[in-house]
C-alpha cells in the first residue's frame, strides 16, 4: 500500500472578478516505507459559477474541484497507476543497460 496526496500547487484566475478558471494539481504516491514515490501533473479548466471569493479559498475545495472535474473513474485510474508505479519501482519487471562497462 501506499499513501496518496492531491495538492493545488497554483491557481489561474481573473483578476477583475476573481474568479478562478483553471487549478493546477499534482497526485503524488509514497510507498509505505518511503523507498518509492511516483507522481502526476495536470490542469483543469473550470467551468460555470465559482461561488467562494478567491481569498476564502482553501486547498481542499479545489482539489475537490479537480476530483470532480475528472470524474470517479480517472481519479482511480489516476491513483492506480500510480500504485501500479510504486510497484514496478518495488519489484521491477523491465531494466535496462548493458552486461559490458
Amino acid at each position: 500500500m501506499s499513501t496518496i496526496t492531491w495538492a493545488v500547487p497554483s491557481l489561474e484566475r481573473t483578476l477583475s472578478d476573481g474568479r478562478v478558471n483553471t487549478v493546477h494539481y499534482t497526485v503524488k504516491a509514497r510507498s509505505d516505507n518511503e523507498a518509492y514515490s511516483a507522481g502526476a501533473y495536470g490542469s483543469i479548466g473550470l467551468e460555470g459559477d465559482v461561488v467562494t471569493p478567491y481569498a476564502d479559498l482553501v486547498e481542499a475545495t479545489c482539489v475537490q474541484w479537480v476530483k470532480d472535474s475528472l470524474g470517479s473513474d480517472k481519479v482511480t485510474e489516476v491513483e492506480q497507476a500510480l500504485e501500479a508505479s510504486l510497484t514496478e519501482k518495488a519489484t521491477p519487471t523491465v531494466g535496462s543497460g548493458k552486461p559490458w562497462s
